[in-house]
Formats: C-alpha cells, sequence, structure tokens
C-alpha cells in the first residue's frame, strides 16, 4: 500500500499575469494563500494553468516564490511535463529538491501515434535523469488535449518497474468506463479524476479527490465533498458543486475563471491570458455572472 500519496481537491491553480506579460507573482501568492485556507491543495503548472504558455524557467520562479513565502511544500503537485526528456527531469527534479509531494507529468505531447514501448520508455528515463528516491510520479491522462493516452498497460509496467516512485494519475478522458476501471484494476494508485463531478461515485471505489479547474473558484465547497460526500449534506454538495462546474465549463474554462476571480476580488488584472488565449467577451463575461448569481454561487 502507498502511504504517502496526497488526497483532497487540489486546484490547478490559474496564473495571474502582469500588463507586460510577465507572471504576477504577488497576485499568485494570494491566489494560493487562499486555496490553501479553504482546504485545497495545489496543483500549479497544470492546463489551466496556462502551463505550457510558459517557459521552463517561469515555473521554477513561481514554485519558489511560493515555498520562499511560506506555503507548505508538502500540499504541492506542480505539473512538470514537457515534450523533452530533459525538460521534464528538470522540472520534476526542482520540485523534488524544494520538497513537494509530487509532480504531475504530461506524456510528451507533440508526437502522435506513440507506442506503448515509447511511452514507457520516456517516463523511464525521465525518472532515471532525476534519480531521486524522493520522487513521487503522478501521471497525468489527458488524450483530448494531449493526443497521447496513457494505456492500462504502461501504468501497469511503470507501477511494476518503479513502485513507491509512480504513485499515481489524473485523469482528465472525462470516460467513466475508464476511471472506474483503472480504480478496479490499480487499486495500489492514487487515482483523481479531473472533474468534482465524479467525486461521490469516485469515493467510494477509492479515488483520493479531484484534481479540478473549478477548485480554483469553488475550493471550499469542493472540498468537504471530498471528505463529507457520504454523510448527511452529501448530496447537497454535490448537487452545488456540479452546478457551478456545469456553468463554469460550457466556456473557454481558463478564461471564464479568471473573470470571476477578477469580478470577485475586483481585480481586472486577474482577466489577463497569455497568447494564443483570449479573454471572454464582455457579453459573454456578463452572462457567465448572471448564471452563477442564480445559481447562488458567491466567491
Amino acid at each position: 500500500m502507498v502511504n504517502d500519496v496526497l488526497t483532497g481537491a487540489f486546484a490547478p491553480v490559474v496564473t495571474p499575469f502582469l500588463s507586460d506579460g510577465r507572471p504576477d507573482v504577488d497576485r499568485f501568492i494570494a491566489h494560493c494563500r487562499w486555496l490553501l485556507a479553504q482546504g485545497a491543495g495545489l496543483a500549479p503548472f497544470g492546463t489551466n494553468s496556462e502551463a505550457n504558455s510558459m517557459s521552463a524557467l517561469e515555473r521554477m520562479a513561481l514554485l519558489d516564490a511560493l515555498i520562499d513565502a511560506g506555503l507548505p511544500p508538502a500540499r504541492m503537485l506542480p505539473g512538470t511535463g514537457a515534450c523533452s526528456a530533459p525538460e521534464a527531469a528538470q522540472l520534476s527534479r526542482h520540485a523534488v529538491q524544494r520538497g513537494c509531494a509530487g509532480v504531475l507529468m504530461l506524456p510528451p505531447f507533440f508526437y502522435k501515434g506513440i507506442s506503448d514501448d515509447g511511452l514507457y520508455a520516456f517516463y523511464a528515463e525521465v525518472i532515471a535523469r532525476i534519480a531521486d528516491p524522493r520522487l513521487r510520479l503522478y501521471l497525468y491522462h489527458i488524450p483530448a488535449l494531449s493526443g497521447v493516452p496513457i494505456s492500462h498497460g504502461v501504468i501497469e509496467r511503470l507501477l511494476r518497474d518503479f513502485p513507491g516512485i509512480v504513485v499515481g494519475i489524473k485523469d482528465s478522458s472525462g470516460d467513466w468506463d475508464n476511471l472506474r476501471t483503472m480504480l478496479e484494476r490499480f487499486p495500489e494508485l492514487a487515482i483523481f479524476p479531473a472533474s468534482e463531478s465524479f467525486i461521490s461515485r469516485t469515493r467510494p471505489l477509492g479515488a483520493r479527490g479531484c484534481i479540478s479547474a473549478t477548485v480554483n473558484i469553488n475550493p471550499g465547497p469542493i472540498s468537504r465533498l471530498v471528505t463529507q460526500w457520504d454523510g448527511p449534506e452529501g448530496q447537497v454538495l454535490q448537487a452545488g458543486v456540479d452546478r457551478v462546474r456545469q456553468i463554469a465549463q460550457a466556456r473557454p474554462m481558463i478564461a471564464a475563471l479568471k473573470e470571476v476571480l477578477a469580478e470577485g476580488l475586483g481585480e481586472p488584472g486577474w482577466r489577463r491570458v497569455r497568447a494564443p488565449l483570449v479573454g471572454l467577451a464582455p457579453e459573454a463575461a456578463q452572462a457567465l455572472h448572471a448564471e452563477l448569481a442564480e445559481a447562488g454561487f458567491k466567491l
């Protein structure tokens, strides 16, 4: 049994930017403090962090800023995926050396049609380059964006050859059958669905929580659902977080999350995204806020 894996609701932390395009370090730290205070964990440099629009140096500098500001690395699962094994290893080694609980690693996402042997070889090379027994690697299965599915065969080989190193996976496939099969087939794996909408179905099967975009704006209720899914308020909590999720994901998610933060905090700078993304149009933003207000949502 793995006994040092993470549990809870984790936010792929949205990254604020200054008017000149640089990451807004102070606002980033403040957002992460608020997420932790609401009971959530931090998964910076995930998909909704715009991580693949950032350099490795920017990602490492932001991680350093969080930890140097006193935020606990034991509640951090930074994204360290890259198309090259040396860069993925560099990002991961840095996170391990800073004491992070684990790293969340995309497959190499440029080449398509990769064989299981090739994908296994990539992860094996990254692990060898890091060469640190403290590494806790969480795979990141998001085939709709990466174009590179992580098959059950690859998971089985990695668990066999790197026990205690490969410890978990985020499943962003949205495929209930795949998620349920992984929970049944790999009970030793810390499995995190990418949506809080799966919590009540997956917690009884052993899922550890979720790593979800909307934790950025709804951390308290989602965190409570992870621990109280089977309590008297479980169904009410599930219905509430589902409604917020449905409203947010009906728009471009990153722009929607930043719009909610900008409006709720009175900080227009939150609306900035990096090209090639664009923010919500004013009419789309108005509709978003109207729907959230109708649902009783408050940041």
